[in-house]
């Protein structure tokens, strides 16, 4: 199997313990309290707590029109991907829908919060693999793409229209400690993304830069990047090595220094956001 195949079947695994996540964050901790999701979910559940009928019927049938939105400007992969997690939580949210009955809590205010670092890690997880669970996080990807803004934040924005909405229905109470949840979503997608695409930079000071750099190719799969530098201290014209590795690739690199060049200097720093050859882009 190629490796592109596999990275596809990795994806869609993560995508679909992500739309589990969040289809246990709605029916446990939400539901019972009638706190709303957010986008085209809390839009479902403000029907399911109106009508009786399950949120789950309703969320692909109002997500229709994001998903050609999202064809036309994010991408087929993405789209596909997105259709895929939105049927396998519309799915499991009919599944668990009586997951309550095993599992409840008595505080609104501890639902509030699990809900939404639950909520919060499966969106996170979901848009690291180049998926959403559709409705508003269609509209964040799209500005994220286009304008750079942070995901989670875009979300909160846009859902404080379903909070007022349900604020109506529910009452002011509700509809508060649906901001909360939202608002600690919205900060747990962040960090999860920023955790997904979290790697390590290293700067290393080395007279064997070749053999180094041999070695990263073959045994890490990595590039690197060599600068010519000059101590400021001896004058000396020095060659740095530039490299980024995923955070399991560090002890491999430090024991692959060290043996080629015990004399090497080498600085590691904590790096994120990095695209390119070699590292997924999640939008």
């Amino acid at each position: 199997m190629e490796r592109s195949q596999l990275m596809t079947i990795k994806r869609l695994a993560l995508i679909l313990l992500g739309s589990f996540i969040s289809a246990i964050a709605v029916n446990m901790f939400f539901i019972p309290f009638k706190l709303l999701s957010g986008g085209v979910g809390g839009i479902s559940l403000i029907i399911q707590y109106l009508s009786g009928i399950p949120a789950g019927y309703f969320i692909i049938l109002l997500n229709i029109p994001l998903f050609i939105l999202s064809i036309k400007e994010v991408d087929k992969q993405f789209t596909v991907f997105t259709i895929f997690g939105t049927v396998a939580q519309s799915i499991f949210l009919i599944i668990t829908k009586n997951v309550s009955y095993y599992f409840h809590l008595k505080d609104i205010l501890l639902s509030g919060i699990y809900g939404g670092v639950l909520q919060g890690a499966a969106m996170g997880i979901i848009f690291s693999n180049h998926g959403s669970l559709a409705g508003a996080d269609i509209i964040s990807v799209i500005m994220r793409k286009k304008y750079d803004y942070d995901v989670g934040k875009i979300n909160f924005a846009i859902n404080l229209v379903i909070i007022f909405v349900g604020s109506a229905f529910f009452g002011l109470e509700k509809g508060l400690y649906t901001l909360m949840s939202m608002y600690i979503a919205s900060y747990t997608v962040d960090k999860v993304i920023k955790g997904f695409n979290r790697k390590k930079l290293l700067f290393i000071i080395t007279e064997k830069e070749e053999e180094i750099n041999e070695r990263i190719k073959i045994d890490l799969n990595r590039s690197a990047t060599l600068f010519y530098a000059e101590g400021y201290y001896t004058k000396h014209k020095i060659k740095v090595i530039y490299c980024v590795v995923s955070l399991t690739q560090v002890p491999k690199l430090k024991h692959i220094v060290n043996k080629i060049d015990p004399m090497a200097f080498i600085s590691i720093l904590d790096t994120s956001e990095v695209q390119g050859k070699g590292f997924k882009s999640i939008f």
